[in-house]
């Protein structure tokens, strides 16, 4: 007996029959006539190759390889009823859930930390794997659910993807507390005129403060290049280079700042997440948490 080739409703039928000793009663649980639950019983005696139930005056009394099959189809039927019934309730505390997203460099700094202390405080269980997913592949990897969300800045995406802003931040110009030159906001001239760490995960291209320059006929000197906030906190605080940074990663990352010469859009960082979890009990509550903990590390 192949399993592809049998009908899954009559492991129900089966299970109705084998608890009630009876075609009748059985079938009023099915909500099928009783000549459909005969009918059913019929098909399960070609297939199993056996009698399954004998009619006594006690009922219909299962045969020994009836009662042997019993046990692992109601489990098997409990397991399949579970897997599709909507879990009403998630209990964080109880939870050993994995959760993997991918956040860029400076989501990771200002939101993982309080986002990990709250796990451990609310959910002990579960654990994180935050890892650099790129962008082109967000969706995908978000689709099949080896991402439970990610945090990006504003990027195009599909209707299959859901998305909330989470911060919203300003840029500035930091350099060391003891820089021998800039002392208050700088003019345009002495912005132009300093050597600028650049922080991006691309290998060129131009940040959001460079096209803001372009479109001014102004160009910066990029002296150097870095893919994390991590490393470039200390190259800033033993050179005399600046980083033009959101404000409260300058905060951070313990460096002096100093509002723009010019105009530059701020940055926002979105959170996203698969619509095929939307309601998911689970994820409402991380997207809750995660939330909860951006909005904290913009405080």
């Amino acid at each position: 007996m192949r399993l592809t080739q049998l009908d899954m409703n009559l492991f129900v039928a089966f299970d109705a029959i084998y608890e009630e000793r009876s075609l009748t009663r059985a079938a009023e649980i099915l909500h099928i006539t009783q000549p459909a639950a005969s009918n059913a019983l019929n098909r399960l005696r070609k297939q199993f190759d056996d009698p399954l139930f004998v009619r006594t005056p006690q009922g219909m009394m299962p045969t020994p390889l009836a009662r042997n099959a019993a046990g692992p189809i109601r489990k098997a039927l409990q397991l399949l009823d579970a897997s599709v019934t909507p879990i009403e309730n998630f209990e964080p505390g109880a939870s050993q859930m994995t959760v993997s997203c991918s956040m860029i460099d400076l989501a990771e700094a200002r939101i993982l930390p309080s986002l990990l202390a709250s796990f451990a405080e609310k959910a002990p269980g579960m654990s994180v794997r935050s890892y650099h997913v790129p962008r082109s592949e967000m969706a995908t990897e978000l689709a099949s659910g080896r991402l439970a969300f990610a945090v990006d800045v504003p990027l195009p995406v599909s209707a299959d993807l859901c998305h909330l802003e989470l911060s919203h931040e300003n840029y500035v110009c930091a350099v060391r507390y003891d820089h021998p030159v800039l002392k208050r906001k700088p003019t345009m001239k002495q912005y132009l005129g300093m050597g600028h760490l650049h922080v991006s995960s691309r290998r060129s291209g131009m940040g959001t403060m460079d096209l803001a320059l372009k479109n001014i006929g102004k160009r910066r000197n990029i002296v150097a290049r870095v893919t994390h906030y991590s490393a470039a906190g200390p190259i800033i605080e033993n050179t005399d280079l600046a980083l033009t940074l959101p404000r409260n990663m300058a905060h951070d990352l313990n460096l002096k700042s100093y509002a723009l010469p010019f105009d530059v859009p701020s940055i926002a960082l979105r959170l996203y997440w698969h619509k095929s979890v939307d309601n998911d009990p689970a994820h409402r509550w991380l997207r809750e948490i995660v939330i909860e903990n951006a909005g904290m590390a913009n405080l």
